[in-house]
Formats: structure tokens, sequence, C-alpha cells
């Protein structure tokens, strides 16, 4: 798609449809645009329409103007509107002109501006509601938008923000795709060849198998994978954009397909676990963009990629495993196994002295029970490092809510048998399973952000496709935007 930015006015651009935003109840505030648009736009408010948040309302436009057809998208009360707001509608109008087959598109800016609000953000919900997942539908679907202008004088500030909006709405797509992805084409090995894929010059990727995790200790890692033929691939992702400074670790949990194991899971809604490599995929997804534009900070993105099945040699209930860090654990609950594989990535990621690990993982089904599908659950030992993350939720509205990390739950891991359990039963589950990666990040600053509520939507958002959510791709990019 083409977006660009042009100094023109409304009424002499050539487009298919003209995208006029709107507060509610105002129908004046293209007056300028002449009489008879005037005319048009105050009797469709008397009648048709209100300019409530989200509404849209595509007509014929007058003779008088070039583009073919007004789009008008409520911005809700005046007083009301935000950013996300703005984003919302963003992809509202995009959705809507894309399925009624308009191919070029324009946005009016003055109102968004007037609201001191900025147009891009309009185009970044225009952008991330109008991807699909297309791959294995065999119909075919010309309708797309091709051209969106931006009616408005070009700035630096203006092209920068474009070119990140751009960036990171299509690695937001990126991880989609690879969400999306069903598990027999997204095995571990299909993950280790999409980070491979992302190689160049500021950006090395290096895959360790079966035979090194083994010699370095992954016990825990290794439990998960041994129920599975499909071999498992420690994916290591190093972006070096600084000089002499210390890593940020970006751990994505990359279980390409969870059946839980011999704690088997319930049939009904297990086929949308091909999303528990979400984590993994917003991961990538991240590292993309900040090679693509060049951020001036080193990251690693560690991605402990294997299935989770159950078999012959599978890991049973009551085993106990070496971690790493030499730390044993007994398994309770073969599908407690994400915090497994998180445990030996965050022992791998001291190795390079990192100033935060942040792990982003669809870790627990109480995440959902507890924020329900509108928040990431953030816990963390760094006060710092989580209010940065906050500030970032709140400009992308990729929301977090903190949860505790007491002393007291370290007792519901205590072991009679080994020195940590991997489960500590029902009672307190979203926050004892960060408990136990906190045992493993020690002192190093660390976060762990569940997104196991938000990482896949049942019905349409206004910017959000039913199906991967890709979030945490455009929380974290701009936590690192901030933070260099």
């Amino acid at each position: 798609m083409n977006i660009s930015i042009k100094n023109i006015k409304e009424t002499d651009c050539i487009c298919d449809a003209l995208i006029l935003p709107v507060t509610e109840g105002d129908s004046g505030l293209y007056n300028r645009l002449g009489s008879t648009t005037r005319d048009i736009i105050k009797k469709l408010f008397s009648k048709e329409f209100k300019g409530k948040q989200n509404e849209v309302l595509l007509v014929p436009a007058p003779e008088d103007i070039k583009p073919g057809r007004i789009l008008l998208v409520g911005l809700g009360k005046k007083g009301e509107v935000s950013a996300e707001k703005v984003r919302q509608a963003g992809g509202k109008a995009a959705v809507h002109l894309r399925d009624m087959g308009m191919k070029r598109v324009a946005l009016s800016t003055s109102v968004i501006s007037s609201l001191k609000l900025s147009p891009i953000t309009f185009i970044e919900g225009a952008l991330l509601g109008l991807y699909t997942f297309k791959k294995y539908s065999t119909g075919k679907n010309n309708k797309a938008i091709d051209n969106i202008v931006i009616l408005l004088k070009s700035s630096r500030e203006l092209d920068n923000k474009l070119k990140w909006t751009k960036t990171v709405t299509s690695s937001v797509g990126f991880a989609r795709d690879l969400i999306n992805t069903p598990s027999n084409d997204m095995t571990p090995t299909h993950l280790a060849k999409a980070a491979l894929a992302l190689k160049r010059k500021n950006l090395s990727v290096k895959i360790l198998g079966r035979r090194d995790a083994e010699r370095l200790g992954m016990g825990a890692y290794l439990s998960v994978a041994k129920g599975s033929k499909e071999p498992p691939k420690f994916i290591v992702l190093e972006y070096k954009g600084a000089k002499n400074k210390q890593p940020l670790v970006l751990i994505g949990k990359s279980i390409t397909f969870d059946s839980g194991g011999i704690s088997l899971k319930p049939a009904e809604g297990m086929e949308k676990m091909k999303y528990d490599m979400a984590g993994g995929a917003a991961v990538l997804g991240i590292i993309r963009a900040a090679s693509e534009l060049r951020l001036p900070v080193n990251l690693i993105g560690i991605l402990p990629a294997t299935e989770n099945l159950p078999g012959g040699s599978a890991t049973r209930p009551g085993d106990i495993v070496k971690a790493i860090t030499g730390k044993t654990v007994e398994i309770i609950n073969t599908d407690a196994e994400g915090r497994l594989i998180l445990a030996d990535a965050i022992g791998y990621a001291k190795r390079f002295k990192p100033c935060a690990i942040i792990d982003i993982a669809t870790l627990t089904g109480a995440c959902s029970i507890a924020l329900g599908n509108e928040a990431i659950a953030m816990m963390g030992n760094e006060r710092e490092l989580m209010d940065k993350i906050k500030k970032s939720a709140d400009n992308t509205y990729e929301r977090v809510w903190e949860m505790p990390l007491y002393d007291e739950y370290k007792e519901y891991l205590k072991s009679d048998v080994a020195d940590i359990k991997n489960t500590g039963g029902k009672n307190g589950s979203l926050v004892t399973a960060a408990y136990f990666l906190n045992e493993f990040a020690e002192k190093t600053p660390w976060v762990h952000l569940d997104i196991a509520g938000t990482a896949w939507v049942e019905k349409d958002k206004p910017y959000i496709p039913k199906g991967a959510s890709g979030i945490g791709v455009r929380l974290i990019l701009d936590f690192i935007k901030e933070m260099s």
C-alpha cells in the first residue's frame, strides 16, 4: 500500500473516498468545503448520523468536489476524544471502505489536528485494522485499499512518525501471521526459519538444537520437548544498534502447540493452542522493527521453541529436572510448561549481562480469569522498569495491570523433594507462575508480561481482526523508543 502526505485541499483530492472524522453532534466542522457539502452533512446529522465513536456512514460526494464519496467517521464527544479513539476510528473507517471496494482513499486531518492529536494515529489504526490472514483461503478476494493520502503539509517530524508507524504496524502483521499459522506449518523448525530470514548486517541469529541444550544443562526446557517428535529449537537473535551499551533481553514463550502434555487439556478450544507461541512471535516482530528502524539500542531475543505433546517419552507429573542454573524443579503439572522453558531462557539470558530482561508469554489461564481480555498482567522486580512499561502501555493502549509478587508466594511453590515445584495449585496461580520465574531472574532487573488473555481475540475489534492480536510489539517498541 502506498501512503503519502500531500498539502492539497479536500475538495481537490481525486480519490474514491474522502474520510471526514467528526465529533458527536457537530455538523459544522466542514463548512469550508462548500455549501453543497455543508448541506449534505447537516442533513445526515439530523437523520442518519450522530458522530458517535466508530460510527461510519458512506455517501456520494457532491459534484462540485473531486472525491467520489465522503465517509463520515465518528470520534465521539469532543471533550472525550483520545488517541485511542482516533486509532479505533482509523481501523473502523479503513475496514469499511475496503469492504465497500474503495481503492484510493484520502484523510482530512483538520479536526484531528485541532484536537491536539496526530493524524498518524488514525493511519496506525487503519493499517492495523486492514490486516487479513488469507493464506489458506482458496476463494479470491480482490478488495484492498491501494493508496491513502494524508491531506497535510509534510514535515520531517511527520515523515518520521509515518515511517515509524508503517514499520511497527508491518511488524505487528508479521507477528500475527506467525501466530495465525496452524501448528503443522509453524513447528519449532518453521519458527527458526522465520527468525533466520530476519538476518541482516546489524542482526545475527543463532539456533541451538537439542544437543546444544543438553550440553548447556537446559533440563527444564528439554523436559517440555520430550513428548514431541519435532526437534526443539532454542532461537537466539542479537541486534546491535549501539556501542558500549548493555543489551535488553526479550524472551518470548514459543510453544508452537500446547496440548498440555500428559496433563492433557480439554479438547474444546485446543485448536487455538497454536497461539501459545505468541510471545515468541512478538519478540521476532519487535526485533524485526528495531533492525529496520536502526534503533540505537542493543537487543537480545530468545525464543525457546518446542511443542508440548503427550507420548511414550513425555515428561510425567512427579518428574524432577535440573534447570540451566542448577536449580531442581519438581513437575507437578505438565501443562505448566511455559514457565519451565522460560526458566532456562532467563538463565541463559544472564550470560549477556543485560540491563534488564522482559519476558512475554501466554503463561496462565488465570490471567484471563483475573483480567478478561482487556489487559496484560505485569509483574517484576524492578519498579522503574515497570513504571516505564506502564507509560508505554498508556501510549499504545496495550494496557498492563500490575499484580503483586509477595514473598509469601514462595511457600506456594515449596517442594518436598526438589528446590521448587512448577505450580502451586489454583490459588494465586497467575502470580505464583510469575514468582516461579522470579526465582530464576533473581537480582537481574526483570519484568514478566502475561499476554494469555490478550494474545487472541474471539471477535473483530476496530483495529484488531478476529484471531491473533500481535500484542506486545507496539508496547515494547514504544518502551524501547522512550528508553533510547
